[in-house]
């Protein structure tokens, strides 16, 4: 990537894209290691930059590439403007207007949270025009690489724009508005869509929220509410919080003026945390569903079902209060994974077309252009059903390849997606089994105990989107349940469970599951964390869903009944597995309240029988 100052990427730094490397891409998206940028797709978007630039000598593009690139050369005009905002903020910004007098649509596309800016979807940016829109990219305020240069000082990347990052605050609205401003007088557009990803796409929600000429709105790994995205049930998502400021290209102090620094601190320290809530509810975008339905804003979203950022059921919150034309779709894996390698590369990819991409265009060609498409008669929904894909060994990896992609299923809303729920009862087995069991019928009188503030082999993810990028890739995260240290889990399994309609399908998950436990601590806080697997025959599992709740102010010893929701999923599990859930104290995912050492107790008391509610389609 880039690092040095200046109106354009540094030619000697963009290396030549090769065939590999787009394979690389189109395999991957955005994401390299971990929850890092994929360099390959940071140089593929930069090299694309230069060479609609013209500005370097060297063949940096395969024969399709440069074709791309041609062909929006030979109908429309780029442009690498700064566009000041209100305040006199410079915003580093890409534009591409068609030559044609004729009025045409225009998209604008704010950068995600991404040291590369907004070069990084630049093959989406070139789609778009070739589609016939006008395209105005920036990257929003403080996002960028900003890189100390020994002797120097720090000095910003080429496509950073100035100011400190606001976090999809109030300056970003303003900006988003400057943006329109700058993109009426030089384009003239005849209407205006925005397309954002991830810390792009709040930005896109929240500027149609605040500003009328905003006509459509693509959301691809939104967030609906920032503050129950990293701070819920009592419990901070520090790992997400993590990936988060490692993305900003540069050290907090240059990147976050101080009353978000402030913010940060005291998020850290788990203290002024109303404060935080208040700050973070101000960057929702279910804060203005009232705007956005009074001015009809067709909204379309994407999102997946092990989201590591912005967890799901906030986003359905948001999706659910919204009464404008709509659209959710639900995808396997983790955040930015499958729309990813639609918006960094070619549409068609390993395993068929990137539907999440040509499906957010055809969301704007016909709410921007007026396409007679298909998309009026879509239903609100679609929901891919995990891990249903059909997969075939990888060669040399040890990996699956995917050969048929996961089912969807449509459904007219969210509310039809669940038909009817299921009650499982949590009980003993008897004396020396060391699982209880999940039953249909109350089970009162027996606890449970395990020692708190221990990490177990029930966990999460291995890593925000690496594991979700594996599950996406046909290489679901499994769990060996003999590791499951029962001295600090609990667990319960139903039986093995029969077929129901379908002979292949004992139960069709289909929504938000919720738990429902009567716990004491021998300390005065502790937290939990549900998850619910799917496990086999042969005692492996996957994972289906799960949420933390953290309990504070207790009394030791004293039992107090939380009910709590886990997040959304639509998942089928097989003839002859069992659903079991797994209750610990603590996942490197989240902060938590345990004193070690100190001992939860999980009990059913009469008439508060603890159970889990079961969601199914």
């Amino acid at each position: 990537m880039s690092t040095s100052s200046g109106d354009g990427p540094p030619q000697d730094e963009v290396r030549a894209v090769t065939t590999a490397q787009l394979t690389q891409v189109a395999d991957n998206g955005i994401w390299g290691t971990g929850a890092s940028v994929n360099p390959d797709a940071a140089n593929l978007g930069e090299a694309l930059v230069a060479a609609l630039q013209g500005n370097t000598t060297q063949n940096l593009l395969p024969r399709d590439l440069r074709r791309l690139t041609d062909d929006v050369l030979r109908v429309a005009t780029v442009g690498f403007p700064w566009i000041r905002a209100q305040d006199g903020t410079r915003l580093a910004a890409h534009t591409i207007r068609h030559n044609s007098a004729e009025p045409r649509p225009l998209v604008i596309l704010p950068a995600g949270w991404t040291p590369v800016g907004w070069p990084l979807f630049e093959y989406a940016h070139l789609t778009l025009a070739l589609k016939g829109y006008h395209v105005l990219a920036y990257t929003p305020r403080g996002i960028g690489l900003t890189v100390n240069i020994p002797g120097h000082g720090y000095v910003d990347g080429p496509f950073t724009s100035g100011g400190f990052i606001d976090v999809g605050g109030p300056n970003d609205w303003a900006d988003g508005s400057s943006v329109i401003d700058y993109a009426q007088e030089h384009f003239a557009p005849s209407r205006i869509g925005f397309l954002g990803e991830s810390y792009g796409s709040g930005i896109s929600q929240l500027v149609a929220a605040n500003d009328d000429r905003v006509d459509a709105v693509v959301a691809l790994s939104t967030w609906g509410n920032l503050a129950t995205s990293l701070y819920h049930h009592d419990t901070r998502h520090l790992q997400a919080v993590a990936v988060l400021l490692a993305l900003t290209g540069g050290p907090v102090e240059r990147k976050f003026d101080e009353a978000t620094q402030q913010i940060l601190a005291d998020f850290h320290a788990n203290q002024n945390m109303d404060t935080v809530v208040a700050w973070g509810t101000e960057r929702a975008p279910e804060a203005y569903t009232d705007a956005t339905n009074d001015r009809g804003v067709p909204t379309f979203i994407s999102n997946t079902w092990h989201e590591g950022l912005f967890p799901v059921n906030q986003v359905l919150a948001t999706f659910n209060r919204l009464t404008v034309p709509k659209r959710l779709n639900m995808w396997i894996g983790d955040h930015a994974v499958p729309e990813g390698p639609g918006l960094t590369g070619p549409l068609a990819g390993p395993t068929g077309p990137n539907l999440a991409m040509a499906e957010a265009y055809a969301w704007l060609d016909h709410h921007l252009r007026g396409e007679a498409n298909d998309v009026p008669d879509w239903p609100q929904v679609n929901n891919q059903i995990m891990f249903t894909y059909e997969t075939r060994p990888g060669s040399g990896t040890g990996d699956d390849t995917v050969v048929t992609p996961a089912r969807r299923e449509p459904r007219q809303t969210w509310g039809d997606v669940t038909v009817s729920t299921e009650r499982w009862y949590l009980a003993n087995t008897g004396a020396g089994r060391r699982d209880g069991s999940l039953t249909e019928e109350p089970a009162p009188g027996w606890s449970r105990g395990f020692i708190a503030g221990h990490l177990t082999e029930a966990t999460a993810v291995d890593g925000i989107v690496a594991t979700g990028k594996a599950e996406w890739n046909g290489n679901p995260k499994t769990y060996e349940t003999e590791k499951f240290d029962r001295q600090h889990l609990a667990l319960w399994a139903t039986d093995p469970l029969p077929a129901g309609a379908d002979p292949h399908v004992a139960r069709r998950i289909r929504g938000i599951p919720e738990v429902r436990l009567t716990v004491r601590s021998s300390a005065a806080s502790t937290t939990l964390v549900a998850y619910l697997f799917d496990i086999a025959e042969d005692r492996t599992a996957r994972i289906v869903t799960h949420e933390p709740y953290t309990l504070s102010d207790l009394v030791p010893g004293q039992d107090t009944t939380v009910t709590w929701q886990l997040q959304a999923a639509a998942y089928d599990v097989p003839v002859g597995h069992r659903l079991a859930l797994v209750v610990n104290s603590k996942d490197k995912l989240y902060s938590d309240a345990d004193v070690e050492g100190s001992t939860t107790t999980v009990s059913s008391p009469p008439g508060e029988e603890s159970h889990l509610d079961l969601p199914l389609g």
